[in-house]
């Protein structure tokens, strides 16, 4: 949510700004026109309040008196039915005002480069030694399902297109990265384990930024309920309508969760393959900071990602996005590509984002200052996958494989797995 005062002080600058986000010709006098008409509506109703609160003063005197007041009677009855006739109208600028600004995305950090799309994203730094191998190297789904590990057929015949089954060493693969991601954020990072619902209210994915704008790529069950299509959702919503003492902050979580996603406007595009399921695993980190944190938290939030990268010794290379191509609520992101051999290519494995006060103002959500309780700013919050667990599978099977199709474990997996690799 934007901050309406901002805004009006600043309206040419905030055109830019969702422009970039490609908001096209897109004009900051819609919504101050709408927040004028309210404020005039505002400024009458506390005007008539005033003036009803000085004739029931006066009714109540004359009544002591004994003398007789019909006419004030009728004229506070008649501010009154004024009121409320000018409520209703106020509540419909209100919330015109509100529709139009939970719509619009988060404003880009200054920092972040003005494009379209992931053409004009920056790339920041690379980590990591391509390997060089002496025979081709195949695709993540030619050498699953050659193990007899990876199934789409069967996931298609239960539950349709963009699912898969994985069994055996390759299910327990899934596990480990789980177990080891998590042990990582934990005990090396500081984040808290959370293990949570994955079924929440539409409030809650208002609150983040996935409502109303997304509400056609989340799956809504009979009874309201939404699956969630990421543990940020439930994660960040765990501090909704707190006031929070800032010597609490940082606050770091940690989840994994099972995620889901309709992938509205995804047609054609990796219908082979992992890489884009409704359905997939993923370990999540959420930090709940101040103003003034949340830059640096930002930084150590990629470098915990990065930090598994690492440890799993996939090549990888860190993306500052643009304004284009940033999520709807984040202000700025950076995405972790991991380097794919089968393709050739680097893809997206994590995206860690800074979301300063954007999502707080939808929850409500603020800090005490320690200098002076009673001035209280709104959190900044921060979220990054580290990493999808499918998507992981993926690199691994890619950047491990060996000609004879079997798959090498990395060295800090090899406990998880039984120190053995997987093969046929």
């Amino acid at each position: 949510m934007h901050d309406i005062e901002y805004i009006h002080k600043n309206s040419e600058e905030f055109k830019k700004a969702m422009e970039s986000r490609g908001m096209k010709e897109f004009t900051a006098q819609d919504i101050l026109d709408v927040d004028n008409k309210k404020r005039l509506l505002t400024t009458k109703l506390q005007s008539l309040n005033g003036k009803r609160n000085e004739i029931t003063e006066e009714i109540k005197k004359l009544k002591m008196n004994k003398s007789p007041c019909e006419g004030q009677i009728e004229t506070s009855k008649s501010i009154t039915n004024e009121i409320e006739s000018i409520s209703l109208k106020e509540q419909v600028e209100k919330d015109k005002l509100v529709n139009i600004l939970s719509n619009l995305p988060n404003i880009p950090a200054q920092d972040v480069p003005i494009g379209a799309d992931e053409n004009d994203n920056v790339e920041v730094r690379k980590n990591g030694e391509k390997r060089q191998f002496d025979f081709a190297p195949k695709l993540h789904y030619e050498i699953g399902e050659a193990l007899g590990l990876m199934d789409f057929e069967r996931a298609a015949k239960i539950s349709g297109s963009r699912f898969s089954m994985l069994e055996g060493q390759l299910a327990k693969l899934g596990r480990a990265l789980t177990s080891f991601m998590l042990d990582t954020h934990v005990n090396e990072f500081g984040y808290t384990e959370v293990y949570h619902p994955i079924l929440v209210k539409d409030e809650s994915m208002y609150n983040v930024g996935q409502l109303p704008k997304f509400s056609d790529d989340s799956y809504l069950t009979t009874d309201g309920l939404r699956l969630i299509p990421t543990s940020e959702v439930v994660l960040t919503n765990l501090i909704a309508d707190k006031i929070i003492e800032e010597k609490e902050l940082p606050i770091r979580f940690t989840a994994y969760s099972e995620c889901f996603r309709k992938e509205a406007g995804s047609a054609g595009k990796d219908t082979r393959g992992m890489i884009r399921q409704h359905q997939f695993g993923k370990v999540e980190l959420v930090s709940i900071t101040t103003e003034d944190q949340s830059h640096d938290e930002h930084e150590r939030m990629t470098n915990a990602a990065e930090e598994v990268l690492k440890k799993l010794e996939l090549p990888y290379r860190v993306m500052l996005l643009c304004s284009g191509d940033m999520g709807f609520a984040a202000q700025k992101t950076y995405d972790l590509e991991v380097w794919l051999p089968g393709q050739d290519k680097y893809r997206e494995i994590s995206s860690c984002s800074n979301c300063g006060a954007f999502q707080a103002r939808r929850m409500g959500t603020k800090y005490s200052l320690s200098a002076n309780k009673k001035i209280k700013q709104y959190v900044h919050t921060l979220n990054g996958s580290a990493l999808a667990i499918g998507r992981t599978i993926i690199a691994i099977i890619e950047n491990y494989q060996n000609s004879d199709g079997s798959i090498s474990i990395p060295n800090v997996l090899q406990k998880y797995m039984g120190n053995v690799n997987i093969t046929n």
